[in-house]
């Protein structure tokens, strides 16, 4: 194949340059200080600069001083003109532009879409410091100010935008980011080796389209006389002869024309791109924007332990830049006694998105780097006091599992190692994590180390010693978990396992708090309105909550993020899970209007006065007026407090909703691929 994998994350930097600095330089006078005329790169970023290897322009940023770069940082700048962008002068290789750590319109918006008042990678927490669609608006601005600089577009909001799009905030397919914001490069996934090349690349005299060996990377090309092209229309799960052929090939998606006006043309791309997300086996692909081609490169190889712990022992301040004085950064004070010991996950769930930008292929670190990284929590985070708030990543206990056999995980193309059940090839051990926790429990000065990110609890079940480790340990009196519903129909849809796995999963935790004398709980938490959900399924749903006496107050409602397989659901009524053809696609429900997806939400929060008037309506249009009343059967009672009741106007029964909100706060994923 002609893209290749070249460079390396060896940080050795040139005699002739300084050390590290304190601080990557903000302004002019931090340049001066630090004896540099200019910077090479200068990184823009939507988020607040906080030194850290849980946020991506730190990482980035340290991953090219470390090859000999100097690199700037301007972050969350004024947007309304160009001049905030000339702040550090021009770039000698390039702009490198990130929305943040979290998608931009999420951060800004409620699944209703409501504007947020808070902002949690600001100082002080204050929101409307990025506009809407960030990366877009700073590239633009970007070139007004320096016309003949690179643009490289990279983080999340590029990374799930990298292709012709649905936009729930638009209510419309938009073009790939590439092509809106007129950059010259988007760097999609983990983009460590992907940086390095360019800017290596760059430097070196060659021009932004001349890096299309580059994994990882989109930009404008034609497709060479020498490829073969395959379409997407002719592709399927049996179809073993497209699937497998060898070669220069590339497959060509609906353009972005066809896609905006041929909902089925929508899903079978979003079926393509999703069944090419294996490093392993996986093809280029292109996508016609008028009369130009979008190329995109197969997604990065994943990082080995050895390069994962090179990113995470780079010279990190671990701190917000000191302009901030004391500001409270909420993002900070949030992850700055936690440690990302994994990255990826193989779950595949539909409504997220943290496979399509970190791919399922587990990257570790080695115990060594993550006990030195506890080790400089304890002797450099002020405020330490003995407390690991979190050891995990985008799943808690996940940590090395990998396929049995390299040669069946590289030509695998399911989009889940555990749907419809866990892969006999999966490796499910937890042994290497019972090992790295006890270590982590034994280094002096640490007195508690807990698991806040979310256990995936068909694993967990595989190993009663992780369960009965993690709870005797590593639980604070309650463990956040996903079972996300309780029916097969929305389940199936999301990819995610029955509610017995979650069954068989407390009554083990139950066992374990009990044998540790604990008094400890499980907050199991469920999405309102995914598609293929039923106000049926939302009643059932609500009725088991009730029995089991759970009481939800936060509750999620789904949120079409860009590129997920649940948005193509809900944006097109077609089932991408399956083959994609015209006329005899599996067909997806999916509601779209505020009011019915308020139902399916007041359905989760059955106990809330307020949501009695809606919910006696619904139950009655339904035929289920028996579950009205005051017995312990039932969902609702028939008299309404003073005082209360606000009803949902106009919300309508049957038929199907949509579902969870996103949030993009991984950490550790790096800029041009931060999660």
């Amino acid at each position: 194949m002609e893209v290749q994998n070249t460079a390396t994350l060896g940080h050795r930097r040139p005699a002739h340059l300084r050390k590290a600095a304190p601080f990557l330089p903000m302004n002019r006078a931090e340049m001066t200080a630090l004896g540099w005329d200019e910077c090479d790169i200068v990184v823009v970023t939507g988020d607040a600069y906080v030194d850290h290897p849980s946020f991506g322009m730190a990482i980035i940023g340290r991953l090219l001083e470390a090859q000999g770069y100097r690199v700037g940082i301007i972050a969350q700048p004024d947007w309304q003109s160009a001049e905030p962008f000339k702040a550090l002068g021009k770039p000698k290789l390039f702009f490198g532009v990130t929305g943040g750590n979290m998608d931009s319109m999420v951060n800004r918006y409620t699944s209703d879409r409501k504007l947020r008042h808070d902002d949690a990678y600001t100082p002080g927490g204050e929101g409307g410091r990025r506009p809407d669609r960030c990366t877009l608006v700073y590239a633009q601005r970007c070139r007004e100010a320096f016309k003949d600089v690179p643009v490289v577009l990279g983080g999340i909001e590029a990374s799930l935008r990298r292709i012709a799009h649905f936009d729930y905030w638009s209510e419309k397919v938009r073009r790939s980011m590439l092509a809106d914001a007129k950059a010259d490069l988007l760097i999609y996934g983990n983009a460590e080796r992907a940086v390095v090349e360019v800017a290596n690349r760059l430097a070196a005299g060659e021009a932004p389209s001349d890096l299309h060996s580059i994994r990882g990377v989109a930009l404008y090309r034609k497709v060479p006389a020498h490829f073969t092209e395959l379409r997407a229309d002719d592709l399927d799960d049996d179809d073993d002869g497209a699937v497998r052929k060898p070669g220069d090939v590339v497959i060509r998606l609906p353009s972005y024309e066809q896609v905006e006006q041929d909902k089925e043309a929508y899903a079978r791309a979003s079926r393509v791109l999703h069944r090419e997300s294996n490093p392993g086996n996986a093809r280029p692909l292109v996508q016609r924007h008028g009369d130009r081609d979008i190329w995109l490169n197969p997604p990065p190889i994943p990082l080995t332990s050895d390069e994962m712990d090179a990113v995470y022992d780079l010279p990190y301040a671990r701190a917000p830049h000191p302009s901030y004085g004391d500001a409270k950064i909420p993002a900070w004070d949030m992850i700055k006694f936690s440690v990302t010991i994994m990255r990826g996950c193989f779950g595949g769930c539909t409504f997220c998105s943290i496979t399509e930008h970190e791919g399922r292929i587990i990257q570790n670190r080695s115990e060594e780097s993550i006990l030195r990284e506890i080790e400089q929590i304890r002797d450099r985070t002020p405020g330490f006091r003995g407390v690991i708030s979190d050891i995990g990543g985008p799943t808690a206990n996940m940590y090395r599992m990998a396929c049995k056999d390299p040669k069946i995980e590289a030509a695998c193309r399911r989009p889940s190692c555990v749907f419809p059940e866990i892969c006999p090839n999966l490796n499910t051990s937890h042994d290497d994590l019972i090992s790295l926790y006890r270590k982590v429990r034994e280094t002096k000065g640490i007195k508690k180390v807990m698991v806040a990110s979310g256990v995936r609890y068909d694993l967990a079940v595989k190993s009663p010693e992780y369960i009965k480790e993690l709870v005797t340990h590593h639980v604070g009196g309650y463990l956040k978990i996903a079972p996300e519903h309780t029916e097969r129909g929305p389940l199936d849809k999301m990819m995610k396992p029955g509610i017995g796995a979650y069954d068989r999963f407390k009554e083990m935790f139950d066992a374990a708090a009990k044998e540790a004398g604990k008094k400890y709980y499980l907050i199991p938490y469920f999405i309102a309105a995914h598609p293929g959900t039923t106000d049926e399924d939302m009643m059932n749903l609500a009725l088991w909550l009730k029995k089991n006496r759970y009481r939800a107050d936060q509750v999620q409602t789904f949120l079409p993020s860009p590129m997920a397989t649940a948005t193509a659901m809900y944006h097109t009524g077609v089932n991408p899970l399956r083959g994609v053809r015209h006329g005899a696609s599996d067909k997806v429900e999916a509601i779209k209007g505020l009011t019915h997806r308020r139902l399916h939400k007041a359905f989760l929060r059955y106990h809330d006065p307020d949501n009695w008037p809606v919910l006696r309506d619904a139950l009655k249009r339904m035929g289920r007026a028996d579950l009205i009343g005051p017995g312990a059967h039932q969902l609702v009672p028939a008299h309404q407090p003073p005082g209360t009741g606000k009803p949902v106007a106009g919300a309508r029964p049957s038929s199907r909703p949509t579902s969870r909100t996103q949030r993009f706060t991984t950490k550790g994923v790096p800029f041009p691929g931060n999660k």
